[in-house]
């Protein structure tokens, strides 16, 4: 900090300088997020000193969250689940192990996850003191049931699957999971962070939500597909138990009482959120992954014509191509001014077909490709 301050102007000229460095959106085909739609940008600055860290204070922006928690609940099947607005996955998903492993009382707690599950199960892992056990893939990558099943023991308290995985967008068999998790009598967790608002929309239905009987938990974020602004995810709960074991008393606020894992919190990207959800309704997500996945279509057939073959057949709006060497494709393709990601297992190249990419960025982007591959 300087001794004397500078004009706005000055500010402001210094962070369109700086922000020139980061990479413009219409050329990351790697990203879970995108640009927020308009009017949640307008909503997020009119809420911008709201903090839910103590709700009392700002019993309108509860109310908004309450009503995001009612919206999301209808629509993954459970008009009467419990739970808050978090700052991302990564918390939604602490949070929903850390409620299991507080209900079960285990000394030496173990979650089973799927090999393709999202890192922030290993950050809960570490955060909680509890154990985390990977079980196998099938062919098409989703997690294989029997595996699970032969990793449960006298100490496991949640099992978890994805619905919509952060590599290869694939969905696990939530119903098979479901099945094992009632009959041992043990809490599932869904990671919908990516899945949740793109699933609900497509033309192939796949059970993924609460109206599967198992379902404990389920995380789904509003600032991926959702096209709210960051930070934005929500944790719901089938029961209000599963909520009450993350209380924590707050005697020096308003609230007496916290069941978040951050104190101070937005609601900024509440008011966001909801603005966003009521403007473009079911009907507007529909369009907007049906759109998506057309994209997802033309990839396809174009890759097919230049000979790449698929890693699998594209659920949601993520696409995985087999080429030879992707890390050193992905290199080239940033010399071009290309961010594309990589996976390991298998190695593939990498696209998420969010909603900021269109069909004039992906002939480009397509042309670059078959150019680097010769």
């Amino acid at each position: 900090m300087d001794e004397t301050g500078v004009t706005e102007t000055e500010v402001l000229g210094l962070l369109r300088r700086i922000k020139e460095r980061d990479m413009p959106f219409e050329r990351i085909l790697s990203s879970m997020c995108t640009m927020p739609h308009p009017l949640a940008i307008q909503a997020h600055m009119e809420f911008i000193e709201t903090n839910l860290g103590d709700p009392t204070l700002f019993p309108g922006t509860k109310g908004l969250e309450e009503s995001v928690i009612a919206m999301l609940s209808a629509l993954l099947h459970a008009p009467n689940a419990h739970g808050y607005i978090t700052t991302g996955g990564t918390e939604s998903n602490i949070q929903a192990i850390r409620a299991a492993r507080n209900l079960s009382g285990k000394k030496n707690p173990n979650v089973i996850v799927p090999g393709s599950a999202h890192f922030s199960f290993d950050k809960a892992a570490d955060i909680l003191g509890i154990k985390i056990k990977k079980a196998q893939l099938d062919e098409s990558l989703k997690v294989d049931p029997a595996s699970v099943e032969m990793l449960i023991d006298e100490n496991t308290i949640a099992l978890v699957g994805t619905a919509g995985t952060t590599e290869f967008g694939q969905v696990d068999p939530i119903d098979e999971l479901s099945k094992i998790a009632l009959s041992r009598d043990i809490f599932l967790h869904v990671d919908a962070a990516f899945g949740g608002l793109v699933i609900p929309f497509l033309e192939e239905e796949y059970p993924f939500d609460f109206k599967v009987k198992g379902v404990s938990s389920l995380t789904i974020d509003p600032h991926k597909m959702g096209a709210g602004t960051i930070p934005s995810s929500a944790l719901l709960f089938r029961d209000e138990a599963c909520l009450g074991a993350l209380a924590t008393s707050t005697p020096y606020l308003a609230s007496r009482m916290q069941h978040t894992l951050a104190g101070t919190r937005t609601g900024a990207s509440i008011a966001a959120t909801y603005a966003v959800f009521k403007h473009l309704g079911q009907s507007g997500y529909k369009r907007i992954v049906a759109r998506c996945m057309k994209l997802v279509s033309m990839i396809e057939k174009r890759v097919a014509d230049m000979g790449i073959p698929l890693v699998i057949q594209p659920v949601t709006n993520v696409i995985a191509l087999r080429v030879d060497s992707p890390e050193e494709v992905a290199s080239k393709l940033r010399e071009r001014n290309w961010y594309v990601s990589t996976t390991l297992r298998p190695k593939s190249l990498r696209l998420v077909i969010m909603p900021h990419i269109t069909e004039e960025i992906l002939n480009t982007f397509l042309t670059d490709l078959r150019e680097i591959l010769g």
